[in-house]
């Protein structure tokens, strides 16, 4: 038996409860099963394009840039804009993400490698799970579809976001990511990226590529314009 086993059973002798009555254990799961939610800011509460432009306001404040295309299609040939604008090297590394590999990247001259980084990679190519409007955030799931060594390793990161699937708040993302796993085991990990890595530890001087990649780029297919 643990300390904390210990101190359970205890506080449980006192109240003169075992923890396995069903009162107490429906109680427990009727909560759990209907999280309540906090006050949320109104400003992510838009839809379609205003979601978009609101996402993109809040991205660009912390040195995201931002392209919108029209559809899945054109995400490879703004990639690759993207990095001759920044005299970078015609290379991209990606997980096995359907919607990614399902883009015509042959249609461009970039050499596209996939798996995990090993750390060697320049630029890399996400999909993200979500986008939250509210602070120009985006949500990237671990896992083989897009490995986490991509989201942190290469010093360029781009991350492709559906419009469709823009969130208002950040409770809206475990709220969706809750029912899309259903009886599956959630994501081991969930991160929050809020613009490219920084610090400001040094000499209160913000440095970017502190702990990740020095710069974000983020393609929104817009599905709003082809519906």
């Amino acid at each position: 038996m643990t300390a904390r086993d210990e101190i359970l059973a205890n506080i449980r002798r006192s109240l003169g409860v075992t923890g396995q009555e069903e009162p107490r254990r429906q109680a427990v799961a009727d909560r759990l099963s209907r999280p309540e939610r906090g006050i949320v800011p109104a400003r992510g509460q838009k839809n379609g394009a205003e979601a978009i432009a609101t996402f993109r306001t809040y991205a660009e404040a912390v040195q995201t840039t931002v392209a919108v295309v029209s559809g899945p299609a054109q995400v490879p040939a703004e990639a690759a804009r993207w990095l001759s604008a920044n005299n970078l090297p015609a290379r991209l590394r990606m997980g096995a993400d359907a919607r990614l590999a399902a883009m015509p990247w042959g249609a461009t001259t970039l050499d596209v490698s996939h798996g995990p980084s090993a750390g060697a990679d320049l630029n890399g190519v996400s999909h993200a799970f979500a986008g939250v409007t509210e602070t120009g955030s985006l949500v990237l799931l671990s896992g083989p579809d897009n490995p986490t060594t991509i989201n942190f390793l290469p010093d360029n990161h781009i991350v492709v976001l559906d419009s469709l699937d823009l969130v208002p708040a950040l409770e809206d993302v475990w709220t969706r990511l809750r029912a899309e796993a259903g009886d599956d085991p959630l994501p081991r990990t969930v991160n929050m990226v809020t613009g490219p890595s920084r610090s400001g530890d040094i000499d209160r001087t913000i440095f970017l590529g502190a702990h990740g990649p020095r710069a974000l780029h983020v393609i929104v297919i817009d599905r709003h314009a082809t519906a």
